[in-house]
């Protein structure tokens, strides 16, 4: 039978395009929102597993409220039908209230002829503000906090400053975080009770790095996963809309225990979708106190993920550091140079990396070849030793997300005693000094390799690598380095031959 909740989804989907039409392009970035197409919204609705006769349902950053829409449609189709469905949505965009009425009206209608009942309410407040009220002690203005058994999300991104009013409001409520997206996800969290559920359609940046590690302790000490989906196309989530950043879709509830994770995966929104079963433990390593979130979406990403594991050492092992480049080059403005001087050292940005060894200088680039040698320069410099460079920020285009070249100080000019590195580099290094020649070759070797690629992808869905992301890593013995190095010559080999020599190296 048809349901009569199909027309719905239609008018939704109608009322998204007409105010998306409708947006200032200006405000949609300050506020960092772009509305859920109506065939992701419906996607995300089937994930929830137990509605129950009586749904209260938020939806921050509810946009024209087509994921409540989604909801109501799947909640109705089920049997049994809920008997309520109270909906809170929050939304500060005059363009998108009218559209997210028009939908709740519509809500209403379907649901009474459904034989259910709707009740929606649109708050016109801040949500980070409302909600940090709800739960910080002593501040609530709005008496108990509300209590939700059920939250569907696309929230805004947008980093927020340290010192920002969001940023401090969160603190209040106990909410450490650095974007919108994982403050709105943070607070649905501790307003959802106990066994209720979540999805949330997010960037997937939250899953490593330093920054969003206080959040994903909360989600995981909060929440046990239960979906993760991973869209293939990076750009087809929000096709129309200006979307860099690669989505997932998670599904959690709170209070339960971690069980197994169900990972899905389709190239975009309405194709066909592969899932696989796995252990919590493949997702998140109980022994990472980083409690990264890898994503091994096949078998072969499985193999990949025990290969890593297995290998011996991680880098305090190996008694190798890394670290970002200490030339942050804003502020160090007036001391760069753009090409050599008498009174100068070499700078490395990442545009010298060529090759598997670092190219200086690099004539007629857009970046600084050289930083003045001045007292107040040296405190942004190391010795001319060999160290291995990454790119801290990789382009969508490059092959590989870790980008590793040696820095040899035998193809600079002859009395360089000192270099910078430039903030956009991270550099492996022995105590502040460089690397033995062979290990900094067998390490660039295996940074390189097709190995770390595919494995760093399962935890990284960005085009940052953070120091931290390379700290995380497991590595062969010095030995093992040592012996690939050898097999590098004056330049590195394409990636089949690399490889290997990973593999004749580690088996």
């Amino acid at each position: 039978m048809t349901l009569p909740t199909n027309s719905l989804l239609a008018e939704a989907d109608s009322t998204r395009e007409r105010t998306n039409s409708a947006l200032d392009e200006t405000t949609r970035a300050s506020l960092g929102q772009f509305m859920t197409p109506g065939i992701v919204a419906e996607f995300m609705a089937s994930m929830f597993r137990d509605l129950g006769p009586e749904i209260r349902l938020l939806d921050a950053g509810a946009g024209v409220g087509s994921l409540t829409a989604a909801l109501v449609h799947e909640a109705l189709g089920r049997k049994p039908k809920p008997r309520t469905i109270e909906a809170t949505a929050y939304e500060v965009d005059p363009v998108m209230l009218s559209g997210l009425r028009e939908v709740f009206d519509t809500c209403e209608t379907v649901a009474r002829r459904a034989h259910s009942r709707f009740v929606g309410r649109v708050v016109e407040r801040d949500f980070i503000e409302e909600g940090a009220s709800f739960l910080a002690p002593g501040l609530s203005r709005n008496g108990s906090p509300p209590s939700f058994n059920a939250a569907i999300m696309n929230p805004p991104y947008r980093k927020i400053g340290s010192q920002s009013p969001e940023r401090l409001q969160l603190r209040s409520a106990g909410i450490e975080t650095s974007n919108l997206y994982t403050a709105f996800v943070g607070l649905a969290i501790r307003l959802l009770k106990p066994g209720g559920e979540l999805v949330a359609i997010t960037p997937r940046s939250f899953c490593n790095g330093p920054y969003f590690r206080p959040f994903r302790h909360l989600l995981l000490d909060e929440m046990a996963l239960l979906r993760v989906h991973v869209f293939e196309s990076r750009s087809r989530a929000f096709r129309g809309d200006a979307v860099l950043q690669e989505n997932i879709i998670f599904h959690a509830r709170k209070g339960a225990r971690h069980g197994k994770v169900i990972l899905s995966t389709s190239v975009a929104p309405g194709e066909p979708v592969a899932e696989r079963s796995v252990p919590y433990a493949v997702v998140v390593d109980p022994k990472d106190t980083n409690a990264f979130i890898h994503l091994p979406t096949s078998d072969e990403d499985d193999e990949m993920a025990l290969r890593m594991t297995a290998l011996p050492c991680g880098l305090a092992d190996l008694g190798i550091t890394v670290s970002t480049g200490r030339v942050v080059d804003f502020r160090a403005r007036e001391f760069l140079r753009d090409d050599p001087g008498p009174s100068t050292v070499p700078l490395i940005y990442p545009a010298h990396f060529n090759g598997g060894f670092v190219a200086w200088p690099k004539a007629g680039g857009r970046k600084a070849n050289a930083l003045a040698d001045e007292d107040e320069t040296q405190a942004l410099m190391v010795p001319n030793e060999t160290y291995v460079l990454t790119k801290r920020f990789t382009s969508k285009e490059e092959r590989r997300r870790v980008v590793a070249v040696v820095s040899d100080p035998g193809r600079f000019p002859e009395g360089v005693a000192q270099l910078g590195i430039e903030n956009h580099v991270n550099y492996f290094h022995i105590d502040g000094r460089g690397l033995p020649k062979g290990v900094a070759k067998g390490l660039a070797a295996y940074l390189n390799s097709s190995l770390v690629d595919r494995y760093f992808r399962q935890f990284n869905g960005h085009t940052q690598v953070n120091a931290t992301d390379l700290r995380s890593l497991r590595y062969p013995n010095l030995d093992t380095l040592k012996a690939m190095g050898k097999r590098i010559g004056k330049s590195f080999p394409g990636q089949e031959r690399l490889d290997a020599i990973l593999e004749d190296a580690i088996g």
